[in-house]
């Protein structure tokens, strides 16, 4: 039977739902569209691992490979070992029994909790549910809001000395190696040590043919001796020192990277107190928000604490996170992602905040090369022309390859930190070596795979979507790197299976497609990015925020390769700042819109899956009321006294009740949603008031990761006017 499954994730989103779904639920249920929830939160994903609650995103995983999917999935957290450490600390503290943490997996069990663990950390959901490819684009009601209304963008000095720091060699990028699989097979992965010991990484990988498998190697000497210089290089040039990763995804890479940078900023520290802080268990890789609280329990910790200050004082300005409460760049690994922090800082003119609160020049680090040269075309661009103008630029919208855990994304399983020196091989099923690197101890090694099926429908989506939107669709792939190489082998095949003619389709590397893009942005026009996973992931924050402010307001449509639809809502960067603001003064600032637009597809597909045209009445008329609610300006305000989440929630209702009442398609809907539109505009000033009059106090949610739904309910609802009238509905 169909029915729209919506997802319960974390933090701002999912307090949001609290306001939002009953609302979805009252109207859907009177077109007789079956909605259901599914909890994904890593709270929920954590008890799942331990039999205490049902296994939801297995559930759904199962569901995205049938032609009966229709998910509407909103951001969760990627969480990173502290957030995850936080989640289980709470969830211990709520009465469930679940064990702690380890961080010495030196037994048997304790290694079974560790895998347990591991396997709600980082990108745990997105690859489960992703079995298609990614169409993300801003929809047009929001681009023609963002030109009418655009958003206030930084100015860049032509003298402006913010830049990208990279490596550029001895990196994943230059160092690594791609072959085509071409039979169905099981590989492993072997580490051969100095000493002839043989160390399976990985037992059994099996592959399908014409799948490419890659693999890469990150050097840990050139990676200090890197950041070394990055460090005195911003010393020397008066500049803000900030790192820029992605800690949550990457889980297994890059906080283990990240850890390198808090090593070579406090070299003298851990020089001194390394060992120290070890014996603790205070560990560079999670940051100095785990480590400066726990030097209490160190008999030596005020000696440490004021060794910290020293490097602090003596070395580079940092970037703040929260220059008010002392929140640097290097104190929690996931609160600095590299996809939502360099928009951000491109946007506010190529400035972060420094521990002062005033704005400074950056060298924004970032170790791996893959792509930090997309980051460094935009800068480039920015210094030269000025900032981009939100009120006269074009889109640069996205297709990209994601679908059966493509990419880096997939590489979780297959990212190992080398004990010791030697090399690691690829092997196949016959013995043979595929893919061959030297090693030392402490390099990150790495093989991550893109199934053959999976480039065919991306290919396949690019070519609809130039068809569709008359726009030039460019593939961002190097002929120089290994992987790129073979995937533009294969784009080059697929492309001829399709009718291009009158198309603009191209190759070019990140590098020049950024800079093609933008030149096109900057005379109004559109251009489509067509990328890898992790390109997606960024392009569809850089250009959004950019361009509208936030990547909150895209709509993202991923058409499953089985049929069946998953439809994604926006992005999360700033979800954990809008709960702080929640708790502390009872106001939510998330917007909301990526729901609004998920919802549309979502009801169109439940129309053609149960043969139900209410299901599309309701889709029409929720497209028309988001064009009135962005006319109408109804997003949350910026300020106490506006409305918030809950208040934009109420007006998106009363537009749909009122564009529901005014269709002539089903007249059952009109007479039904009539009496509520007419009660929603006679009491709008009253409900408006009751959602403002609770503004400005602490509000108790009981808890972060899993808040108690009563109180999340009486917070999320406040205005009993609005509750009663969609009660009577």
């Amino acid at each position: 039977m169909a029915k729209i499954i919506y997802t319960h994730t974390d933090e701002a989103p999912l307090l949001a739902t609290y306001s939002f779904l009953p609302i979805v639920a009252a109207y859907a249920a009177k077109a007789g569209v079956e909605v259901e929830t599914r909890d994904i939160s890593v709270a929920a994903r954590i008890l799942a691992q331990f039999g205490l609650a049902d296994d939801a995103l297995a559930e759904l995983g199962a569901l995205a490979s049938t032609p009966e999917a229709n998910i509407i999935k909103l951001p969760n957290v990627s969480a990173s070992t502290p957030q995850l450490k936080a989640a289980i600390a709470e969830l211990q503290s709520q009465g469930h029994d679940i064990p702690d943490y380890p961080e010495n997996a030196d037994t048997a069990e304790a290694q079974e909790i560790r895998a347990k663990y591991d396997k709600v950390k980082g990108s745990a959901v997105n690859p489960v549910l992703r079995e298609g490819n990614s169409d993300r684009r801003a929809p047009a009601s929001v681009k023609n809001y963002a030109k009418a209304h655009p958003h206030r963008m930084g100015a860049w000095p032509s003298d402006s000395k913010t830049n990208v720091a990279t490596m550029g060699e001895h990196d994943f990028k230059s160092n690594e190696k791609s072959v085509v699989i071409p039979a169905d097979d099981t590989l492993k992965v072997v580490l051969t040590t100095a000493s002839g010991e043989e160390v399976v990484l990985k037992p059994e990988l099996k592959v399908l043919a014409d799948e490419v498998i890659d693999a890469s190697v990150l050097e840990v000497g050139p990676l200090q001796s890197f950041l070394k210089s990055a460090i005195a290089r911003a010393k020397e040039e008066e500049i803000l020192f900030s790192a820029h990763l992605k800690a949550t995804m990457m889980k297994v890479s890059d906080p283990i990277i990240f850890g390198h940078v808090v090593k070579a900023y406090f070299a003298d520290v851990f020089a001194q107190y390394g060992d120290d802080l070890a014996a603790a268990g205070l560990s560079a890789n999670d940051g100095l928000g785990t480590i400066l609280p726990g030097l209490a329990q160190l008999s030596n910790g005020a000696e440490i604490k004021a060794a910290f200050e020293k490097a602090l004082a003596e070395g580079p300005a940092l970037a703040m996170v929260d220059s008010d409460k002392g929140i640097t760049n290097l104190h929690v690994p996931s609160d600095v992602i590299i996809d939502a922090s360099m928009p951000a800082m491109i946007r506010a003119g190529g400035i972060m905040w420094n521990s002062e609160g005033k704005e400074q020049q950056t060298l924004a680090v970032i170790p791996d090369s893959s792509y930090a040269g997309v980051y460094q075309a935009t800068i480039d661009d920015c210094r030269t022309n000025g900032a981009l103008d939100p009120a006269t630029m074009g889109s640069v919208s996205n297709v990209g390859l994601m679908a059966k855990a493509a990419e880096e994304y997939g590489s979780h399983d297959k990212t190992f930190e080398i004990a010791e020196a030697g090399t690691v091989r690829v092997l196949n099923a016959a013995g043979d070596v595929l893919l061959e690197h030297a090693v030392g101890a402490g390099d990150i090694w790495r093989a991550c795979q893109t199934k053959d099926a999976s480039i065919k429908d991306w290919v396949k989506l690019a070519v609809n979507r130039a068809r569709a939107s008359s726009n030039p669709a460019i593939f961002w792939l190097d002929e120089a790197r290994a992987h790129d190489a073979n995937l533009i082998a294969k784009v080059n095949t697929y492309l001829a299976e399709h009718d291009t003619d009158g198309l603009d389709i191209q190759i070019m590397t990140p590098e020049k497609a950024t800079t093609f893009s933008l030149e096109r942005a900057r005379r109004g026009l559109d251009t489509i990015s067509v990328t890898g996973n992790v390109l997606r992931d960024y392009n569809t924050d850089l250009f959004p925020i950019l361009e509208l402010g936030t990547s909150a307001k895209m709509l993202s449509v991923v058409p499953l390769m089985n049929g069946g639809g998953l439809f994604e809502t926006g992005a999360g960067g700033s979800a954990p700042k809008h709960v702080q603001q929640l708790v502390t003064e009872n106001y939510l600032r998330w917007d909301s819109l990526g729901e609004f637009f998920a919802l549309v597809p979502s009801l169109e597909l439940y129309a053609e899956q149960a043969g139900t045209p209410g299901a599309k009445v309701l889709a029409e008329a929720l497209d028309k009321a988001t064009e009135t609610f962005l006319n109408n300006d109804r997003s949350p305000g910026r300020k106490l006294g506006t409305i918030d989440n809950r208040g934009s929630h109420f007006y998106l209702a009363m537009y749909w009740a009122q564009e529901l009442a005014a269709q002539t398609q089903d007249a059952e809907l009109a007479a039904a949603f009539k009496p509520l539109a007419e009660k929603f505009a006679a009491d709008e000033e009253k409900i408006v008031s009751e959602l403002i009059a609770v503004q400005g106090k602490p509000a108790d949610i009981g808890g972060y990761y899993r808040p108690d739904p009563e109180k999340t309910e009486a917070v999320m609802r406040p205005s009993a006017t609005l509750n009663e009238a969609l009660a009577s509905l």
